[in-house]
């Protein structure tokens, strides 16, 4: 069984295309209602991209965010003047170096190596320094222990 086509235009029982404009508007005219054609239809058209969640952070510093950045992650001042003293006054190099590496250990600081290098030359240029006294002060000793005259 056939059935007799459709009578009149094939348009006008169709629903109109989503794709096309209207018929009764131009195509380059805004649509009515103040609406985009390409506006999302239903129930989501009220929700704006910008209201969605946000993601959830990923990669190597998703949990903690990233290492803090400024005046905390710079070289700790003691820790360069423990290296400086060490030359200059030894004593001095070699506290300057522990409390530096204190400091280190408690603010996140950088500059351990500078620390550990500040306390190991002070220790061992006050060492250097304090053998060269006593030999200097034996030195002295044995040449006052002559005949005691001459003059």
């Amino acid at each position: 069984m056939s059935y007799p086509p459709p009578s009149g235009p094939p348009a006008d029982d169709q629903p109109p295309s989503p794709y096309e404009p209207p018929r009764d508007q131009s195509p380059y005219a805004p649509p009515s209602g103040g609406q985009s054609p390409y506006a999302p239809q239903g129930p989501q058209q009220s929700a704006h991209w910008s209201q969605q969640p946000p993601y959830p952070p990923q990669g190597p510093y998703a949990q903690y965010g990233p290492p803090p950045s400024g005046p905390g992650r710079g070289t700790n001042v003691l820790a360069i003047l423990s290296l400086v003293f060490a030359f200059v006054f030894p004593p001095a190099g070699a506290v300057l170096g522990h409390v530096a590496k204190r400091q280190i250990r408690t603010s996140g600081e950088e500059g351990d190596q500078l620390a550990t290098w500040g306390l190991i030359l002070g220790y061992v240029f006050t060492g250097l320094t304090l053998l060269a006294c006593c030999g200097w002060l034996a030195l002295v000793a044995l040449g006052n222990t002559g005949d005691g005259g001459g003059y």
